[in-house]
């Protein structure tokens, strides 16, 4: 069942956090919903421009509403990442979408929140949730680049102002993560200071990390015994998720993570099995390790088990 994102904010904030996962195929999309059936988690599908095009967005949408055919008890939210205004726009008239994210952060302040305000007004007159950004991440994700020493942490003041003149309906807030599986390299790691003082201006309002993949080093260590080369990759502890989500963090972004499951178990696959040609047994591998991989990430975030909950909220 799909619904909007600001539905499930309201039942999760100060709770537990919401897994935004990025699909780009079906063997994604059959192993994200089959994991969060199994651990009876609400959870967003994230669909970028990237994945839009990578078939057409026709593609990626009829997967979805089959797949919520074949699990009727998933609740999900199925969300734009990243967009320009054009596409959150295209989104928007789909009718398909019931969130969309306007990406202006590498925008001046005024000009982020014109754009954003633009958006917010065509998305609720059809009832659809805006969620954007303030301050930038660095690293790389599909059209996002940002070098880190240009990446900016969110300024709780602006954050404050930001929502009040745009009515965005969650705001994405760079506390010190960043795109990529090189997240982190010395000391750096979350910013929980800042994001307190965001949500001491912003009490009960719904905040995102985005760039918060874990980056299992079980995963990369796998990756390059199989023939990979990822090489000092790093990510966010998720043991530090449930404390975002009591700092008002409803929504975590994780896309890198899982990259690397996809990488790892056809690799070892195709190692393991090097006459085979048929891309069906090592798709059906993934999969099940996709499944498994989801439903233990629900887990870190506190969503695991709270489907009966959602559905009575929901009521």
């Amino acid at each position: 069942m799909i619904v909007t994102t600001k539905k499930l904010f309201e039942a999760a904030y100060g709770k537990y956090a919401i897994g935004a996962y990025n699909i780009n195929n079906v063997e994604q999309t059959m192993g994200l919903f089959r994991g969060c059936v199994e651990s009876e988690a609400p959870f967003i599908i994230q669909i970028s421009k990237g994945a839009r095009s990578y078939t057409n967005k026709l593609v990626l949408e009829s997967i979805i509403r089959s797949v919520d055919e074949i699990f009727p008890d998933a609740i999900f939210a199925v969300h734009l990442d990243h967009g320009d205004e054009k596409t959150c726009y295209d989104c928007i008239e789909s009718g398909f979408y019931s969130s969309v994210m306007i990406d202006a952060s590498h925008e001046s302040f005024e000009e982020n929140i014109a754009i954003t305000k633009r958006v917010v007004d065509a998305a609720h007159a059809k009832g659809i949730v805006v969620e954007a950004e303030l301050g930038q991440l660095g690293g790389v994700e599909e059209h996002v680049s940002v070098k880190e020493s240009d990446a900016k942490l969110t300024d709780p003041d602006q954050a404050k102002e930001f929502v009040d003149r745009t009515g965005v309906d969650s705001l994405a807030c760079a506390i010190g993560t960043s795109h990529g599986a090189f997240k982190f390299s010395g000391t750096q790691g979350l910013r929980f200071d800042v994001l307190s003082e965001i949500q001491k201006r912003l009490p009960g309002f719904p905040l995102v990390m985005h760039g918060s993949s874990s980056v299992p080093q079980e995963e990369v260590e796998r990756i390059n015994k199989a023939g990979g080369n990822i090489l000092g990759a790093k990510g966010v502890d998720d043991r530090q998720f449930k404390h975002a989500a009591e700092l008002g963090v409803t929504k975590i972004n994780i896309d890198t993570d899982g990259r690397l499951v996809w990488t790892r178990v056809h690799r070892e696959y195709f190692i393991a099995h090097p006459e085979n040609f048929d891309l069906r047994p090592p798709g059906t591998a993934f999969m099940a390790e996709y499944a498994k991989f989801i439903a233990d990430k629900n887990q870190k975030l506190g969503s695991a088990g709270q489907i009966p909950d959602v559905r009575k909220f929901l009521k």
